[in-house]
């Protein structure tokens, strides 16, 4: 099933006040809940800030969060069963929470380890309980307590403030599309759900659109209730080649009121590639002298294939079955020579140059991450699978080598000599890494700079050289570095704060990394702390990330990928990239918690467009062995990868911002630029690209070409029909 494309909930007719701070204890009794217990002594934390930041040890799995709140002033009787109830609005909990309104559960997100189903974390998910109004004391002393279990850190209440509003009748009501099947087969599924306990009944309208158009292809109304204990369901089938949208409206026959959704069914643009050879990935790659060489080249088509190249510089082999290139080259310079891919379709060649220097990732690194997915479950059997996913679905072919394991692989100490070690879900880490770089794949790893990482794991403090030389052992190719556990030492520093305090740790892990005989991609992640980007090329690293965590919202894709990259082109180039995070598409949810994205499929088409308009790392967060066709066709545009991969390694930059309109330009290197038009705001537009191409620089125009769909357009006819949250991406030439 695809995310949830849209819920419409009216807002409460009446904000009570609201609580921006709140008494807290770090550990956990069931006595904490009632409301006679004495919280004097307890601290005070603020509810707009994970509870690491405010002194509570990161260690910290429980800690209770209580309130004393006045009875909010409620409106008049409105008739209706909306009359008996209020609502509890508390933010965001980083994980889990039980809530407690004078002693008597409310509501629950997420769960324990000692849970049925175990632990499931919900950090991102809003929370608002419904509580009758008979729980609140008529003498305005209420007592609201918050039961929070934190799996890693960050942990608490973030998001304050906290309120009680009154209960809206539709408040309870949600109205959701999600998808099912493939291609022509697939369906999409309406659901009116009602958590409040009573019946909403009323006529639910259905159109679909045309959004290349705006034609209306069908109109349906039927009736429709949902209880609390059954929702309505109505099925249509919604299978099309070119994008359409389902607009939908329910109206309570009670209330007259309404709630709407809409959304757009999964659309390929993609075409299907050839079953001839074709080369998909960049002409050049960068080692440095001596060290070892895995790389493999993609090329999609049927298989079996053949390779042979010709000119094959000394050191080098080339694995005829699958294009693998290994050994190493001693000596500094250019080496350019050229590869053959043939099957029985046909043949195909690539003219590649290897340039043995001081620089290494000439283009932005494409490969898989663990995290989104597997979280702090990651095991290297799901590793392994993850990497043969990559190359039973082909991604290997369009260029994705970096198979990286974030969090959890470290046991809980070191060996006698100081030494980090694995833990029991990682029997062998220099088998893992001989394994994938049989294969052609890369590998990554994950550390911090701290004494503790993210998820509690054990950092590198104190031990940067010999984790450094155990990364060299175990045949590692990338080193994410994360801020998380450092904190804590660096609020000890002298001159915490300075650019130097932010340096020291980074330039520490870089040294001893420079010193190995292999190259390894250096990851800075310390999202954007000291604007990164100015020093990041001193600490000799290869990428930064300039934000904090994505998530799969289209207010985190916006506010990372729009706002905070738009003044940082300056600072990519060859070997040196901003780094916005990792791709939110396909199944994410961090460890037990998997579920389709929740971007639509123009999100999702902006996030790649975007992401390789700014020369990001292409590092895949979802689950490698559930993609669906959408998905692979997604990643695996060779058109629009080629600009992410963009030799010249130049980032965009926006050259037209008009209200929810923007453009971003990125010029490449023979000569063309490439062009995103984005649309940003929440309706659909209509851009004259024709108005704007001083802007960009291209005039006269000598060609367009739609990269997603991989045709010629006219140059006469600039004007294209831009959907909600949607983009066009062109590469144009003068």
């Amino acid at each position: 099933m695809a995310a949830i494309a849209a819920i419409a909930v009216f807002p409460p007719a009446l904000r009570a006040q609201s609580y921006t701070s709140a008494k807290f204890k770090a550990g956990d009794s069931p006595e904490w809940k009632t409301p006679a217990f004495d919280d004097s002594s307890w601290q005070t934390l603020q509810l707009n800030q994970v509870w690491d930041d405010q002194g509570i040890p990161a260690s910290t799995k429980f800690g209770w969060y209580r309130l004393k709140l006045a009875t909010p002033q409620l409106p008049a009787a409105t008739g209706t069963d909306a009359d008996k109830y209020v609502m509890v609005n508390l933010g965001k909990i980083d994980d889990v929470d039980e809530t407690y309104l004078n002693g008597t559960l409310i509501g629950k997100t997420g769960s324990l380890p000692t849970d049925k189903d175990g632990y499931r974390s919900r950090f991102s998910a809003t929370r608002s309980y419904i509580a009758p109004r008979s729980l609140l004391n008529k003498n305005g002393d209420n007592t609201l307590a918050v039961r929070v279990y934190s799996g890693g850190e960050p942990g608490g209440m973030y998001t304050g403030p906290v309120s009680i509003t009154p209960a809206g009748y539709l408040d309870g009501a949600k109205l959701a599309i999600t998808e099912s099947g493939e291609k022509a087969q697939r369906t999409c599924t309406i659901t009116l759900s009602n958590e409040f306990p009573w019946t909403v009944s009323g006529r639910l309208a259905i159109e679909m659109t045309d959004m290349e158009t705006g034609n209306v292809i069908s109109r349906t109304e039927r009736k429709i209730s949902a209880r609390p204990d059954k929702n309505a369901v109505v099925t249509i089938p919604c299978a099309a080649e070119e994008p359409v949208r389902i607009s939908c409206v329910f109206t309570d026959t009670k209330s007259g009121k309404n709630i709407t959704a809409r959304y757009t069914p999964k659309y390929i643009l993609t075409p299907a590639a050839p079953l001839s050879p074709r080369f998909n990935t960049a002409p050049v790659y960068g080692v440095r002298p001596g060290s070892p060489v895995h790389y493999r080249f993609g090329v999609s088509g049927e298989r079996p294939m053949q390779f042979k190249s010709a000119g094959l510089p000394a050191g080098l082999n080339l694995n005829a079955a699958d294009g693998v290139l290994s050994g190493s080259i001693a000596q500094p310079g250019d080496y350019t020579f050229t590869v053959t891919a043939s099957n029985a379709h046909g043949t195909a060649s690539q003219q590649f140059t290897i340039k043995v220097g001081d620089l290494i990732a000439l283009t932005p690194p494409m490969g898989w991450n663990s995290w989104n997915c597997w979280g702090l479950s990651v095991s290297q059997d799901k590793v392994m699978a993850s990497a043969e996913a990559l190359m039973d679905k082909g991604l290997v072919d369009y260029g994705y080598s970096y198979i990286n394991v974030d969090d959890a692989w470290e046991a809980p100490s070191r060996d006698a000599d100081g030494k980090i070690v694995v833990n029991e879900k990682f029997p062998d880490m220099k088998a893992l890494g001989d394994w994938l770089h049989e294969r052609g794949l890369k590998f990554g790893i994950y550390s911090s700079p701290g004494d503790f990482t993210c998820g509690g794991y054990l950092g590198s403090l104190d031990h940067e050289q010999q984790d450094a030389e155990s990364y060299n052992d175990w045949g590692v190719d990338y080193l994410k570095y994360d801020w998380c556990g450092y904190g804590r030492k660096h609020e000890t520093q002298k001159d915490k704060g300075t650019r130097a305090s932010y340096v020291r740790p980074y330039m520490l892990m870089g040294e001893y990394l420079r010193a190995l005989p292999r190259d390894i991609f250096y990851s800075l992640c310390q999202y954007g702390m000291d604007d990164v980007w100015e020093w990041g090329h001193v600490v000799d690293a290869n990428s930064w990330r300039t934000t904090g965590d994505i998530t799969d919202t289209w207010q985190s894709l916006y506010s990372i990928g729009f706002e905070q990259q738009a003044d940082l082109a300056p600072y990519a180039e060859p070997g040196r990239w901003n780094d916005p995070d990792m791709l939110i598409v396909g199944k994410v949810g961090w460890s037990n918690n998997l579920r389709d994205s929740r971007l639509t499929p123009d999100e999702q088409y902006t996030h790649i467009s975007l992401w390789a308009l700014l020369a990001a790392n292409m590092l895949i967060g979802c689950d490698l062995s559930q993609l669906d066709d959408f998905t692979i066709n997604l990643l695996c545009n060779n058109e629009v990868n080629a600009v992410n991969q963009d030799i010249l390694g130049k980032q965009a930059s926006p050259v037209v911002k008009e209200g929810a309109f923007q453009i971003w330009a990125r010029p490449l290197a023979d000569g063309s630029t490439a062009v995103g038009i984005f649309n940003v705001g929440d309706d659909d537009m209509t851009v004259n690209l024709a108005d704007y191409l001083g802007a960009i620089g291209n005039q006269p125009l000598k060609s367009v070409r739609d990269l997603w769909r991989q045709k010629d357009l006219s140059t006469a006819d600039l004007t294209y029909n831009i959907p909600t949250h949607g983009v066009r991406l062109l590469k144009v030439t003068h």
